[in-house]
């Protein structure tokens, strides 16, 4: 589903620099996508794969097909099947099915609805000893037994090799006059590696690209809790994944990105991680983008905010009931999303920051309230009562507050009729006085609100539990900071939470997601096309995207957490004064700063970063085809600048108040604003494009760079932060 945002500003139209490069005669041309995810949602290549798909069916039209595995039911409720339209794709089909494997064909019912090719690695199981002892005669890479992961990858790996073969085989009997069309393999992840490796083993003529979007590697060792990226140039790769028994998994991954035409990686972050874990510099950087869809009226996304806001409101009354002594009114909603992988999303760090938080909002005696919420799944049995008995009484509540507004309503009206004013004393008899008090009493509890709203099947070793039990914040009424960890991914069909997710995020003041380790990081992303401000940090490629784009991202609602140089003390200290600024806007400072964060939703439509792909292709093509296809190697794939809007808004940290507290009054008030001014500010916002060998000349551990400087020299600043880093004591 594509995510809305308002028609506020300028598009790039124009903006953006002229694309230098030749366009690809698609039409003699076959694009493959491969990826374990196709049609198969586990993580977030699902997302990219599904969103990239408009445009490349714009570009490629019925010259396009993505292929994946076959699950039964994801292909009957998500596939629309059909005959492959090209002679080709049939005949290979045709052939794997003779020899006994089943390949489904059909459309994948997602905006763009691209032609999917799924093999069923079931069918040809039978295969697996003979394809071991294929890959182990091609490259030296021996699978054990107990992997089923990597013996599926394998299977399916080896169906993909033999269909473009059988492709090749029938696009060379009917070249007659030399233009036959040429394939472009597209391969994502390690589990769709042995495909690129054995088409390239059995020389199969076809132009191959790879994306790493996290390395395998850099995944199992970030979530170890090591020193990652201050240790890049000293880990001993081949010990490490021995020690994780990943060995294997690695090989294949590291032969998929040395075999390919072409290597990218999603972001710089994970360009200089690769250069050392997978020892090959990426081509080209590809960000992740998202489909943006406009609403006809700019003001249209806060009104889908304040909606969803009086959505959580409600569960919010419901939750604490009995402890409802904070106003609704005067209540931010914090939230972090995602896998739960406690220190690598950063759910450490955070919870300690909510900590401090809770203290400087109580020091500071600041009336604002904080409702975090922990969208994280995790192994639980069922909701817990005290949850759902929440929600009845705040149901029950309501009925009883309806029903007296009925007889009261009544009365008021036959006496207006008559011409008289009611007596107030007399309106409501004492019947009703009755059913008020049975409902006030039964709101009384005894028991703070529940942290967690479901049964935890393991309660006493839960991180975020342990944390919360740690750091003492059970939801009393003295603390200022709530928090809510709902173990379960948002539906609304919930009987507890009946909100997709979108929608809550719709509802939310501010995403917090302080990951360490984040390739990219939908997340934030998608907080900042629905004009959410968010959290994230240097260490997610999203994060460094901003930083390369834009001169001042927290003006704009993206504040970035300096978890790379400096000490997690000191981003820990960080991002709780990120939090506790937010904390002392006014209502209008922050409708300001959501306009501007849904500004930058621009930067992320894949109209423009798709043209990273683009990219990749043709040097993929020039590479395996050079006499047929040009391209300069040398010359740099260009980046784009911030637009220059209309108008801006002032920037809310230009106009904070010294104080905590901000009256209702100064929310009344209008600001002074200049547009002139403000134009001027946006211009020095601009920054210049970048290059892709500009990131990687200054990759840690290049001839003549200093180590763990990351994509550019550093000023002396920054050298001060990171020389204190290094120091032993720190």
């Amino acid at each position: 589903m594509p995510l809305s945002r308002s028609l506020s500003m300028t598009s790039l139209s124009g903006v953006l620099p002229a694309w230098e490069e030749d366009e690809l005669p698609v039409e003699d041309l076959l694009l493959f996508e491969v990826a374990w995810e196709v049609t198969n949602k586990v993580g977030g290549i699902y997302t990219v794969i599904q969103t990239k798909a408009r445009i490349t069916t714009d570009e490629w039209g019925e010259n396009y097909y993505m292929m994946g595995p076959y699950f039964e039911h994801n292909f009957k409720t998500q596939v629309e099947g059909c005959e492959p339209p090209n002679p080709a794709i049939r005949k290979a089909m045709d052939s794997l099915i003779h020899n006994g494997c089943q390949v489904h064909f059909g459309r994948w019912l997602i905006e763009g609805s691209p032609y999917v090719i799924l093999f069923d690695i079931g069918s040809a199981a039978w295969n697996l000893d003979r394809w071991k002892g294929d890959l182990w005669d091609t490259c030296n890479i021996g699978l054990p037994y107990h992997d089923r992961e990597a013996n599926d990858s394998l299977i399916l790996g080896s169906l993909i090799a033999w269909f473009f073969k059988e492709v090749s085989c029938f696009l060379c009997t009917i070249d007659h006059l030399g233009d036959k069309p040429n394939i472009i393999g597209h391969f994502h992840e390690w589990q769709a590696g042995p495909g690129l490796i054995l088409a390239r083993s059995r020389k199969i003529p076809m132009a191959t690209v790879f994306t790493t979007h996290a390395t395998l590697l850099g995944r199992y060792l970030c979530a170890g809790n090591v020193d990652f990226y201050n240790n890049l140039d000293k880990f001993d790769i081949d010990k490490e994944a021995g020690e994780r028994q990943i060995y294997h998994r690695y090989c294949l991954e590291r032969a998929a990105v040395h075999c390919s035409h072409v290597f990218t990686t999603v972001s710089q972050i994970t360009a200089v991680e690769a250069n050392h874990m997978l020892h090959r510099k990426p081509d080209v950087v590809t960000p992740n983008g998202l489909n943006v869809k406009k609403f006809s009226a700019m003001h249209e996304f806060q009104n889908l905010h304040s909606t969803n806001k009086v959505r959580i409101q409600e569960f919010v009354r419901g939750h604490f009931y009995g402890h409802l002594d904070f106003n609704l009114d005067k209540t931010l909603f914090f939230f972090i999303a995602g896998r739960y992988e406690f220190s690598n999303k950063g759910a450490d760090i955070f919870l300690e920051s909510l900590s401090r938080l809770n203290y400087l909002l109580r020091v500071h005696r600041n009336d604002m309230t904080v409702v975090v919420f922990f969208i994280m799944p995790a192994k639980t049995n069922n909701f817990n009562v005290e949850s759902l008995k929440g929600q009845a009484v705040r149901k029950q509540l309501w009925d009883t507050a309806h029903t007296v507004k009925e007889k009261f309503g009544k009365k008021l009206y036959g006496a207006l009729l008559k011409g008289q004013i009611p007596d107030m004393n007399s309106i409501l008899d004492r019947d009703d006085f009755t059913i008020m008090k049975r409902a006030i009493y039964a709101t009384q509890r005894h028991s703070l609100p529940p942290v967690t709203t479901h049964n935890m099947l393991e309660d006493s070793t839960d991180p975020i539990l342990s944390n919360v039990r740690r750091i003492g914040l059970f939801n009393s009424r003295n603390d200022r900071v709530k928090i809510i960890f709902h173990p379960e991914f948002l539906s609304s069909t919930s009987p507890l939470l009946p909100m997709d997710y979108e929608d809550f995020v719709r509802g939310c003041n501010l995403g917090v997601f302080p990951s360490y380790y984040e390739p990219w990081g939908y997340t934030p992303g998608e907080c900042t096309v629905m004009g959410i401000p968010s959290v994230t940090t240097n260490l997610s490629g999203f994060g460094c995207f901003m930083e390369e784009h834009i001169s001042d991202p927290a003006a704009y609602g993206i504040y970035i957490v300096d978890r790379r140089f400096r000490a997690p003390e000191e981003s820990c200290n960080q991002l709780t004064q990120f939090m506790f600024s937010f904390c002392q806007q006014s209502r209008r400072q922050r409708i300001i700063q959501r306009n501007r964060t849904e500004r930058l939703s621009d930067l992320l439509d894949w109209r423009y970063l798709g043209r990273f792909y683009i990219h990749a292709r043709h040097l993929a093509l020039s590479r395996a085809f050079p006499d047929k296809f040009k391209m300069d190697p040398m010359a740099p794939l260009r980046g784009f600048r911030y637009p220059r809007p209309y108008s801006v808004p002032p920037s809310p940290s230009a106009s904070l108040h010294s104080t905590p507290h901000h009256s209702d009054v100064e929310d009344e008030d209008d600001e002074p604003y200049d547009e002139d001014e403000e134009a001027e500010r946006d211009r020095l916002n601009i920054k210049p494009p970048f290059t892709i060998r500009s990131i990687l000349s200054s990759t840690p551990g290049a001839p003549g760079n200093t180590p763990h400087l990351g994509f550019r020299q550093l000023d002396d600043r920054e050298k001060i932060q990171l020389n204190y880093r290094l120091k032993p004591d720190c």
